[in-house]
């Protein structure tokens, strides 16, 4: 299957004002994301692998170099349309699931698709698929609070990818899960994502889950190098 470039990030930098001093987080940093790759982020805590994944994201604009979402040079657009680009083209997974505790899992994943203009039936039958594919289609009338925390988290998968993006970013996404449920998790979501061809960049101290993807990346100096 021939992989297209998804994300691109071409000498980013991004700097923190501390004081009177300047705190440089990414100098220059190169990544290259294709469809259907899983690649590892792998770092110590505060080397700047959120404030990579908020410019991957477009959640951020970087201090220079450029971010590039299918081929798409991003930093000169608009709000809205970096927003419309976040909401059609990437999927965000945290460490703590975010679902909302007054709806089922069904209606959580329903619940971007129909803000993007899908009708509540088909958005329903996609919802559906997705749980049965991450093999929880039996728990989609339960609420957050009645599932246990790798459930939640496939729900929390599901609903990332419930719009069809070709980016899914992932911050420590098995981070609040024991290791076999971490690996259950990881496992559904390898899955998805060899199935889909989207690309995902996961960030996560777990390396033994880091050894199964198909790279490992890690930020030294500010620049992004092989693992």
């Amino acid at each position: 299957m021939k992989r297209n470039t998804v994300l691109k990030l071409s000498g980013v930098e991004r700097h923190y004002g501390q004081g009177d001093t300047r705190l440089s987080i990414l100098k220059k940093a190169d990544l290259t994301l294709n469809s259907g790759e899983i690649v590892a982020l792998v770092a110590p805590s505060g080397t700047g692998k959120s404030t990579l994944l908020h410019l991957a994201g477009l959640l951020e604009h970087p201090d220079g170099g450029e971010v590039h979402i299918g081929g798409h040079a991003c930093n000169g657009l608009s709000d809205d349309k970096r927003t419309a680009i976040r909401r059609g083209e990437i999927g965000f997974v945290y460490q703590f699931h975010h679902l909302l505790p007054e709806f089922s899992a069904l209606e959580n994943i329903m619940m971007p698709q129909m803000i993007s203009g899908l009708p509540r039936s088909e958005a329903k039958v996609r919802a559906g698929q997705l749980l049965d594919y991450m093999r929880i289609g039996h728990r989609g009338a339960h609420r957050p609070g009645e599932l246990s925390g790798g459930e939640q988290q496939r729900v929390a998968i599901a609903r990332a990818v419930a719009n069809a993006p070709s980016l899914l970013l992932a911050d420590e996404p098995t981070g609040n899960l024991d290791p076999e449920t971490a690996s259950y998790v990881f496992e559904a979501l390898e899955a998805l994502v060899r199935q889909s061809g989207l690309a995902a960049l996961i960030a996560t101290h777990n390396h033994e889950l880091a050894s199964r993807m198909d790279r490992r990346v890690t930020i030294a100096d500010g620049k992004v190098v092989d693992f």
